[in-house]
């Protein structure tokens, strides 16, 4: 035997085994089995600290069993009173039958039943969405008085939409268009239910004999026909549902149908929405166009959101479903879907259905735990299959994780009490932090050890728990192992805890990232077949291998198909340009082609404009758009002075436009009589507060600025304080009285009595009651505890709803403190951001401008662009609109919204004059000098009026203003009346 031949015949010899290692390494899914004994209800054993019962914790009602229990229905127009506040009336519907239409969302209504039989039951009602916004109905329930369990304060009747249109438009280079949402009206049969919390419809234990039942209203109006308590049907197991079925073969023969995903009949939330995606045997082929091929993803997250087809079977019998679906958005955290066939979940295995994690598109059919598909018994024609987002399994999870997360802030607390201001802070600004300090903790507090022993434990119980539903380990399983460790250095050394303060933020924040997507259950699906059990179907799914030539034919369409998106810049069409992001454009720019062009003819370009100053140079270039979107507060005065942009006011109709906002939001773009922008969007102050800590100090919410003062010792006692924005002036000068600049705009007002009062009141939170001068994170202090009261503002509030699930149900907003007036009224008075769109004064399309900053900034456009750009990106994009109307469409909780709206009634802006900019500078230095220098305020104030008087009298030079002009501020004296806005 030859060199050569050995070399070769052990070169394949070792490539045999290294293909056999590989087929070992990597063909095999040995996925570690997690089993567990920890049962729902040991998580949920612990005593909730505020408010209500969570349903979860309820005894009784999840098992309970009931007896033959008469169905009990109550006509809607048979109400015993109802509140002055809500809008009721007895109407006869288009069927003729006579329904209770509640006209707004205020106040409550109420009616007596008699219940012949005690037992538990399930409320249904029978309802129409009435005209309004884009957000469900909500309506909070109480029996004899009292709500029954915490979810019922917030029971949600759903809208049903579908696309407007299918197939979709194309575009000039042949890209879809996804279509409007179109909303299906008519009457509608639910039962109270939150996915969330049970895959099943909620149960009410309710005794023999008369109860009042009371709704609420929280959102939206509605019109009700019966309220409708029945038995909770029965749903079988699997094998029992087999046995009530004929043991026949199906259809007969060789069947099946596929069912494309972004083809459904009706939704639940217009979020939900199809999606472009380009892979091999993605149905159908996009051809290297955008095509809405599937449909869910991060936009069927939410639970409750269900999507329901129709598919028709050919003869009576047994059938299999298959999903071609993509699961891989939370790592290895399982997905969850219910499933209900006709209106009926099947049998009981299709409560909360898991679909396992995968990396990519894959076909599998709806199967048991050992892999055989599920069969179902259809008789032959049309049938409905819905799938609903179910996170009742990791609810109890989530209870548990947000009651320890408390009591790793109380813990946090107590200890810092324990030590006074010892270590407080965080990190590099933690003070007195001395590592060779001695502590004895256990003297002050025995049980310490044994209190962290028991959240160890907890831990524990709730990551075997969630690795067990999940059957793998997840990112917040790990974060649990990482707080553990934690925990378990701290009890084995409880006197080292001082010198570990910053742990229990670290545990807090960890866990917290991935406790806010616990309730998530994202999944996007490519389609459905409905198939006899024996029937190959030959469909397939991607591989790696077919990727390749895929992605080539891709690259080669690149070669001699037609890309160019700048046919989308039509030539004689309006020119829009944006100064957001590219998400914010691209919704734009198809809401434009699915509405505004074709209700108006008018073609639009939209460009991005990611810098100002492109704006400046291309004016003064000659190349410039028509209309700007997203210019900041300042900049609609800044060109208007300069003859730049032009007068909206001189617009046909402008007078209806104006009062789609806060008179006090337009204020900053007024100028010389004249309003050159309209709002867009606005950035609100309110007050943040932690009700756990303050229900622990017993402190009331302060109302006015006495209220703070008096609750600041308390707070200072106990190692923490409050945060007021230390360079916001304007709330202080405004809330006594005082405008900054005389009625003609041409001399500032920093010299009277009132300024000098408004600036001490500002200056003293520093010097007087020791405010910080500096919070960075007030959000992270306001999470941790140790600034439990701040003053911040909408973007504060996304942070805290989407990054601080810890503290969830642990914050309340209220409005700003004020000062009270002599008619009793609380005067709040705080300035707003804007962002506003303004039209170029060298356009020559002007007149469609406007017709297109009216169609932009109207209550239907703003509440569907609001919509869509939080549906399809998230909470974190919240489109705050400055529309007054369209405000409300956003899914607000009822609470906050009512603090929003009161809030919202005392803005007031800030007038731009020549010389506006040295304002804030010069008042930045005169509290610098009084707070950080200890100099006098009057001198300080004083120093500032001359700045800006001089500044002020140079710029009116510039701008050729004379001495007999009048530049005529806007004056904003009364607060927002909502019911001129509402009507």
């Amino acid at each position: 035997m030859s060199g050569r031949y050995r070399k070769r015949l052990l070169f394949a010899a070792l490539l045999i085994v290294l293909i056999l290692l590989s087929f070992k390494l990597f063909g095999q899914n040995d996925r570690q089995v997690f089993a567990t004994d920890v049962e729902a209800g040991e998580l949920l054993d612990f005593k909730p600290s505020t408010g209500s019962i969570p349903y979860a914790m309820l005894p009784g009602t999840q098992e309970e069993k009931n007896g033959a229990l008469p169905t009990i229905e109550i006509d809607a127009v048979r109400y015993t009173s109802a509140s002055r506040d809500a809008q009721v009336a007895v109407k006869t519907d288009a069927d003729g039958q006579e329904a209770l239409y509640w006209n707004n969302d205020e106040g409550w209504v109420e009616w007596r039943v008699n219940v012949p039989k005690a037992g538990v039951y399930q409320l249904e009602f029978d309802y129409s969405p009435l005209p309004g916004s884009y957000a469900n109905i909500v309506r909070g329930l109480q029996i004899d008085g009292e709500t029954p369990f915490a979810e019922a304060e917030s029971l949600v009747l759903e809208r049903y939409w579908k696309d407007a249109k299918f197939p979709y438009d194309r575009n000039e280079i042949g890209q879809e268009i996804r279509p409007v949402q179109q909303e299906i009206e008519g009457w509608k049969t639910t039962a109270a239910a939150n996915y969330a919390v049970s895959s099943l419809p909620f149960r009410f234990t309710l005794a023999p004999g008369v109860h009042t039942i009371k709704l609420v209203a929280e959102k939206e109006p509605v019109a009700i026909r019966k309220l409708r308590w029945m038995p909770q049907p029965d749903i079988p197991d699997y094998v029992e549902y087999k046995r009530k079925h004929p043991d026949t073969a199906g259809a007969g023969k060789s069947w099946y149908q596929v069912i494309e995903a972004e083809r459904y009949e009706q939704k639940s939330n217009a979020a939900i929405q199809t999606m472009p995606v380009s892979e091999p045997n993605i149905s159908p082929d996009p051809k290297g166009r955008i095509v809405y091929n599937t449909l869910g993803g991060d936009r069927w997250r939410n639970p409750g959101d269900w999507v329901e087809w129709t598919a028709e079977v050919p003869a009576d019998g047994w059938y299999v479903l298959d999903l071609k679906y993509y699961q891989g958005y939370r790592g290895d955290f399982k997905a969850f879907r219910t499933f209900m066939i006709d209106g009926e979940v099947p049998f009981r295995e299709m409560l909360h259905y898991a679909f396992p994690p995968n990396g990519g598109f894959e076909i599998d059919s709806v199967k048991d735990g050992s892999g055989t598909p599920y069969r179902f018994y259809l008789t032959k024609g049309k049938h409905t299959l819905r799938m609903i987002a179910d996170a009742s399994p990791l609810h109890p999870a989530l209870l548990a994780l947000q009651d320890v997360l408390a009591e790793l802030g109380a813990l946090d607390q107590s200890v810092r009490m324990m030590m006074g201001n010892y270590g407080s802070g965080s990190g590099a600004t933690a003070q007195n932090l001395d590592t060779l300090r001695t502590w004895n903790l256990t003297k002050y507090d025995p049980g310490l050890s044994g209190k962290i022993e028991e959240m160890i434990e907890r831990l524990r119980q709730i990551a075997a728990y969630l690795d067990g539903i999940n059957q793998s380990k997840t990112d917040i399983t790990d974060a649990i192992d990482v707080a553990i460790d934690m925990l378990r250095q701290m009890a084995d050394n409880v006197n080292g805890i001082p010198n570990r303060l910053t742990d229990f933020s670290t545990m807090q924040n960890n866990i917290g990232t991935w406790l806010s997507q616990l309730d998530n259950q994202p999944l996007l699906l490519d389609y459905i077949v409905a198939r006899t059990p024996e029937t190959a179907t030959g469909l397939k799914a991607p591989t790696s291998l077919s990727r390749i030539p895929y992605s080539l034919v891709n690259f080669a369409r690149t070669f001699y198909m037609d890309y160019d998106t700048r046919k989308l810049n039509r030539k004689g069409a309006l020119t829009v340009w944006v100064q957001r992001g590219r998400d914010y454009a691209e919704e734009l720019r198809q809401l434009i082609e699915s509405d505004f062009t074709p209700r108006t003819g008018i073609r639009v370009n939209v460009n991005l404009m990611p810098n100002p100053n492109q704006l400046i140079l291309g004016n003064a270039a000659g190349d410039r758009p028509d209309v700007v979107l997203g210019a900041g507060t300042e900049m609609p005065v800044d060109y208007a002075m300069r003859g730049a942009i032009a007068d909206l006011s001189t617009f046909p109709g402008f007078p209806d436009v104006a009062r789609r906002f806060h008179p006090g939001a337009m204020r900053s773009f007024a100028y010389d009589g004249g309003t050159y922008a309209l709002p867009e969007v606005q950035n609100f102050l309110v007050l943040y507060y932690r009700t756990d800590i303050f229900e622990r100090l017993k402190l009331k919410v302060p109302d006015t600025w006495d209220d703070v003062y008096k609750m600041l010792p308390t707070l200072q006692e106990n190692g923490m304080t409050m945060f007021v924005p230390p360079k916001d002036f304007v709330p202080f000068f405004y809330q006594n009285g005082v405008e900054f600049y005389a009625p003609d705009g041409k001399s500032d007002n920093l010299g009277s009595d009132g300024a000098l009062a408004a600036f001490r009141q500002w200056t003293e939170l520093y010097t007087k009651y020791y405010l910080p001068l500096d919070a960075p994170a007030f959000f992270n202090h306001f999470r941790n505890g140790d600034i439990p009261i701040g003053i911040a503002d909408f973007n504060t509030y996304l942070q805290l709803q989407v990054a601080a699930p810890e503290i969830t149900g642990h914050w309340k907003i209220a409005p700003v403190p004020g000062i009270r007036q002599t008619d009793g009224q609380v005067a709040r008075w705080t300035a707003q951001g804007v962002s506003g769109a303004m039209i170029m004064k060298k356009s020559d399309k002007q007149q469609d401008a406007w017709e297109f900053l009216k169609w932009w900034t109207s209550d239907d456009v703003q509440t569907r662009y609001g919509n869509d750009m939080e549906s399809f990106y998230g909470l974190e994009y919240r489109w705050n609109t400055a529309n007054l109307k369209a405000m409300s469409s956003l899914s607000w909780p009822a609470g906050d919204f009512r603090t929003i709206k009161e809030q919202t009634r005392w803005v007031k802006n800030m007038p731009y004059v020549p010389g506006y900019y040295l304002l804030g500078r010069e008042m930045d230095f005169a509290w610098n000098a009084v707070v950080v220098e200890g100099k006098p305020p009057k001198e300080s104030l004083e120093k500032a009026s001359v700045a800006l008087q001089r500044e002020m009298q140079r710029r009116q030079a510039d701008f050729d203003i004379s001495g007999r002009d009048d530049l005529r501020v806007p004056q904003v004296d009364q607060p927002l009346d909502w019911g001129n806005v509402e009507r």
